[in-house]
């Protein structure tokens, strides 16, 4: 039986994992690396974060974007976008240089097992493991809109179901979103060929200002300090101090998920944008029909006037929602099971990441409505993988207890309300 089994084998998965065999732990790691990246990204994609405030976490603070970088003859400077392609590639040299070998397969089932738990993979026999980390990455979470999610196949599409973009060409397509996901997908498509139009809720667009020096006089560096979310003290409180957004009660760690660092294009996208891509903003989507080969979408403008917009396809550039229910992977009973962040639908979690229930850890993004919106990057690993590794440690010193003899109450948890747990 492993020690640890991490289910996930992108930057959280990964850096984990490299924590886990720093600590001497028998740790296996499942998945396929840096999927996200390399398979639901189209080309030419940019990294958003700054290269010093993206990288994997290793015990010993090496082997990071700028060693990578620095082995490959290539700059990763502060205020220059780096290609997610070089971003991909080093989190594959990060797999071979600090990280146990990822084993990839693919992860079907984990469900609780006498004082483990029993992880199924669809290539072969059963691991059994003492506890295990959940760093599933966002694409279980892929969120369409409902007016959507009806249309027959080939009318309408995610932004993370993109690796080229090309096949667009000379068609246009509608992109919905106000994030980078949106702008960004939507310039692409511009620049191969295609005729886009963004749609947005949004009554305008927000973009992100040309970052500052790394090198600033103090008083100015202490009136706007940089963080690895960005600069100002808001950000730098997202990104310097989780483990204070947990102390917080539910209800407002729900509305920093919700709310905080909402969307924004990055400075070095908007001229691209802006010169090639008509908006319609203040439209909300109500309605999605195909017309033959085409498809008709329903707006109401900020006037409540409706609008019909014919387009040859739909790319929902609308993010991800975590949400527990939709992790199929976990057992049924056990996702029931586990005590919520209020109505997030996501697992209220100890200051090691651990589940309500004893063996069972979360990582990436949903673990934000414990944690903050720093879980939502890259830079959320650094502070995630020690943590949780000495929380596997200490549950595995605490000798394995059964899963269902005497659950964690975690935090916040109201005095008295009943929980049902597997037994």
């Amino acid at each position: 039986m492993d020690d640890l089994v991490v289910v996930g084998a992108g930057p959280y998965g990964l850096s984990i994992a490299a924590h886990a065999a720093g600590a001497g732990l028998d740790v296996r790691v499942l998945g396929r690396p840096m999927a996200s990246w390399r398979d639901h990204m189209p080309d030419g994609m940019y990294l958003k974060s700054e290269p010093w405030s993206s990288n994997l976490s290793a015990p010993d603070g090496r082997h990071t974007l700028a060693d990578y970088c620095a082995t490959r003859g290539v700059r990763a400077e502060h205020g220059t976008p780096l290609p997610i392609g070089t971003f991909s590639s080093y989190g594959m040299w990060f797999a071979r240089q600090a990280a146990p070998e990822v084993e990839e397969v693919t992860v079907t089932e984990v469900t609780p097992q006498g004082e483990g738990f029993r992880v199924r993979t669809a290539e072969g026999p059963p691991l059994l493991a003492r506890t295990v980390a959940l760093a599933v990455g966002v694409m279980p979470f892929v969120h369409v809109p409902p007016a959507l999610r009806e249309l027959p196949p080939g009318h309408c599409s995610h932004s993370s179901g993109h690796r080229d973009l090309a096949r667009f060409a000379g068609q246009e397509v509608a992109v919905l979103g106000a994030g980078q996901a949106a702008l960004e997908t939507a310039a692409l498509l511009a620049e191969q060929g295609a005729r886009p139009c963004l749609v947005a809720r949004r009554t305008r667009l927000n973009w992100n200002t040309v970052p500052q020096p790394l090198s600033r006089p103090p008083l100015r560096a202490l009136r706007d300090p940089h963080s690895g979310l960005g600069t100002g003290w808001r950000s730098w409180v997202w990104s310097e101090l989780p483990w204070a957004v947990r102390r917080l009660p539910a209800q407002s760690r729900e509305r920093i998920a919700a709310t905080a660092l909402g969307p924004a294009g990055a400075w070095w996208l908007r001229e691209r944008f802006e010169r090639h891509v008509p908006v319609m903003l203040g439209h909300r989507l109500h309605r999605a029909v195909a017309a033959g080969g085409r498809t008709r979408l329903g707006l109401t403008n900020r006037s409540g006037e409706s609008v019909v917009l014919d387009t040859a396809h739909v790319i929902a550039a609308t993010g991800f929602a975590p949400d527990l229910a939709r992790l199929e992977l976990l057992d049924a009973g056990l996702r029931a099971a586990l005590v919520t962040v209020g109505e997030t639908g996501t697992p209220e979690l100890g200051p090691g990441f651990e589940s309500s229930w004893p063996g069972l850890f979360f990582a990436g993004l949903l673990t934000a409505p414990s944690f903050g919106p720093s879980m939502r990057f890259v830079h959320g690993a650094g502070f995630t993988a020690g943590r949780l590794v000495r929380g596997v440690r200490k549950r595995l010193g605490a000798g394995g207890r059964l899963p269902g003899a005497r659950p964690i109450a975690p935090r916040g948890a109201a005095a008295g309300h009943p929980r049902t747990y597997l037994r």
